[in-house]
């Protein structure tokens, strides 16, 4: 029988070496070092796909992510002493690929710690994957392949990734499942790092978060304790001028609130001061009458826009008089 050209040696040997020779110039390129990727839906709402779109992040200074000492360094041994011991890792047999999963209540600060993670490791291209395009996630990952090393990242897994009892639809299993292989199907010398997150971690796929070579940590991204908001209070308002007792206001009186809370808060009484004629001074009765509201309010979906917890907001909003629902 005719052998099909091909299908011939040297025509498999010409297709290895002709890939091999694209993904070396992708690795050696700096094009797109430091540099995020995404295929993102086009603006003209006519359905059709935008060619590939490549955002250049301003660098996030370590100061500007507010976590407590422990969650950074879980950062900085599963992230950046992972990243610069890479070589020496392979070099002892050990794989460079790698798994987080980033987890925490929505207004956190997890998208934040995604920008810190990727513009401060400019050797590495950022490919950024929405949930509404896992479709085209091979698509994704043989970018990711090419131009390793990599960091992949995929934000709100559970909205692809839950629990196979709570799949709503066929399709639904059908995108998980090819996320699992092809997290699966990269080699364990492949230089790439996948990072998810999600707001409700209990819905995770346990194929998906118990299973090391696939997320190999979890990391959670908790609402800020007293320090960390008093740190978010100094970042957000360092043009303004705060009364004595004012700060220590503050963070008494968001406990359990969100890094997003503590931002629009900062806002608001800048907006306050501003409509007050103060100079730019933040008084502690400007942050009792801003702060009681916001913390006082009784509107269910206002309270989760702003980041406040179901449980503070509880202790703080005053009783229902019968008048109407809470919306």
């Amino acid at each position: 029988m005719q052998e099909c050209p091909a299908t011939s040696p040297a025509s498999l040997a010409f297709a290895r070496g002709f890939l091999g020779a694209v993904q070396s110039a992708g690795a050696n390129s700096a094009l797109y070092r430091g540099k995020v990727l995404s295929f993102e839906s086009g603006s003209d709402y006519s359905g059709m796909k935008a060619a590939m779109q490549v955002h250049k992040l301003p660098v996030v200074a370590r100061e500007a992510v507010i976590l407590d000492a422990a969650t950074m360094a879980r950062l900085d041994r599963h992230v950046f002493e992972f990243d610069r011991h890479r070589a020496s890792l392979r070099r002892l047999g050990q794989s460079t690929r790698k798994g987080l999963l980033l987890y925490g209540p929505p207004g956190t600060g997890k998208t934040h710690v995604i920008r810190y993670i990727a513009s401060n490791l400019p050797e590495r291209t950022t490919v950024l994957i929405t949930a509404e395009e896992v479709a085209n996630l091979d698509r994704y990952m043989l970018l990711a392949r090419t131009l390793q090393p990599s960091i992949v990242v995929l934000e709100d897994v559970d909205l692809v990734g839950r629990s196979r009892e709570g799949m709503n639809s066929p399709k639904t299993e059908v995108l998980l499942n090819r996320l699992l292989n092809e997290m699966d199907g990269l080699r364990d010398d492949a230089d790439v790092l996948f990072i998810l997150t999600t707001n409700r971690p209990e819905e995770i796929e346990d194929a998906l978060a118990s299973r090391p070579g696939r997320v190999d940590e979890a990391i959670e991204i908790a609402s800020p304790d007293a320090r960390c908001r008093g740190r978010l209070v100094a970042l957000y308002g360092q043009a303004l001028a705060f009364e004595d007792g004012a700060v220590e206001s503050i963070v008494a009186r968001s406990e359990g609130a969100s890094a997003a809370f503590i931002k629009e808060m900062v806002r608001r009484l800048a907006q306050a001061a501003i409509g007050a004629g103060s100079n730019d001074r933040i008084t502690v009765a400007t942050v009792e009458a801003v702060l009681g509201e916001a913390v006082g309010s009784r509107n269910r979906i206002g309270r989760r826009i702003i980041g406040l917890t179901a449980a503070r907001a509880a202790k703080e909003a005053p009783p229902f008089d019968g008048c109407g629902e809470d919306l």
